[in-house]
């Protein structure tokens, strides 16, 4: 069911279109009878728990540092609208627009099947990112504590861990963090958009704010555990004239590596996307969008491994080189530490008991 744009506050995108394996597609309607000037109701949050038969998910993708990830949530509400995990909520029969930021699903027997599969004889170890698909510090996770239980396991097993979010909620677990750092076993990178807190609240309506971001990158530097930044996604005539300034304060805070991401569109994310263009920043909407195709061959969307993370042609290039040049000054540029897999032990017993030090 599509709803109007102005019954969305707090929420990032501003349709909800049906997903792509539906039988039948809806469109709004007006009838005549509603309030044009009455506000309508906001969309709760609706979270539902689902047993889960794995909990690590494996890929092959040559585009990214690891094989195996983690993820709590399917859904994420933080609303970021370019999120590229939305179109995965089509297979759950939802909307991969406001169905995904209202309609999370949950794993909370993701660290028991956690457990499982480490104690098998034949699993080898290596990073696990927790927050690959969807951000495990989203809202609910402070109710539920799927990632914090998550992350107690690996440090019974001595297992390395990267974590992605854009949540300042991520300090909550500072003690498992140190704790995990002192083995030179996990990672953490903040994702940071935006400087500018009117466009991350229109962007992503309810991750932390940018300044919070940058408190948690400064606070996890100084409990010693390795940070870095993520400049991603950048959005050219939106964000990208960004970029160095994002490097700059993720620097002064403590970051000791970064990264960035050129926007992807895949599949209904394109949609979305043009709509909140349309909604939140009509008259730069054509712009945005022709520079993105002139950085896509011609497209809003490439699938092609080593191309979908940075695009192509001029303008992707320079981009590079900006994200290349401030890196190198700012001292971002280092080779990406190491985490230590040779530690890896299955605990003896049931596993029950939790050894922090």
């Amino acid at each position: 069911m599509e709803i109007h744009a102005e019954a969305q506050r707090g929420r990032g995108a501003v349709t909800n279109p049906t997903g792509r394996y539906e039988a039948s597609r809806t469109l709004p309607f007006d009838d005549g009878w509603g309030d044009g000037d009455e506000e309508p109701p906001g969309l709760p949050t609706i979270v539902t728990a689902e047993q889960t038969r794995r909990a690590i998910t494996r890929n092959s993708s040559p585009d990214i540092p690891f094989d195996r990830s983690l993820n709590p949530y399917k859904g994420c509400e933080h609303g970021c609208v370019y999120c590229y995990a939305r179109p995965t909520h089509a297979w759950l029969g939802l909307s991969p627009g406001l169905d995904f930021e209202t309609r999370i699903i949950s794993k909370p027997d993701a660290p028991l099947r956690l457990r499982d599969e480490l104690r098998r004889a034949s699993y080898q170890p290596a990073t696990v990112v927790v927050g690959a698909n969807t951000d495990p510090y989203q809202p609910t996770e402070r109710r539920l504590g799927i990632t914090r239980r998550l992350l107690e396991v690996l440090l019974e097993f001595r297992h390395p861990v990267g974590i992605i979010t854009k949540s300042a909620s991520v300090l909550r677990d500072l003690d498992l963090l140190g704790a995990l750092a002192e083995r030179n076993l996990v990672h953490v990178y903040l994702s940071i958009t935006t400087l500018d807190p009117e466009l991350s609240r229109r962007m992503e309506p309810r991750a932390s704010s940018p300044h919070q971001r940058l408190r948690a990158l400064r606070e996890l530097a100084g409990a010693k555990v390795p940070v870095g930044v993520l400049a991603a996604p950048m959005i050219p005539a939106l964000n990208d004239m960004e970029l160095e300034a994002i490097l700059e304060a993720s620097a002064a805070a403590g970051a000791h590596s970064a990264g960035y991401i050129l926007l992807r569109l895949p599949l209904e994310v394109r949609e979305l996307f043009e709509a909140w263009l349309q909604e939140h920043y009509p008259m730069r909407a054509r712009h945005v969008l022709s520079v993105l195709a002139d950085m896509r061959d011609g497209a809003l969307n490439q699938s092609q491994f080593h191309q979908r993370m940075r695009g192509t042609g001029v303008f992707a290039e320079l981009l590079a080189r900006r994200f290349e040049l401030a890196s190198r000054r700012l001292g971002l540029d280092g080779e990406r530490r190491s985490l230590d897999a040779s530690q890896f032990r299955i605990p003896p017993g049931d596993g029950k008991q939790l050894a922090l030090f």
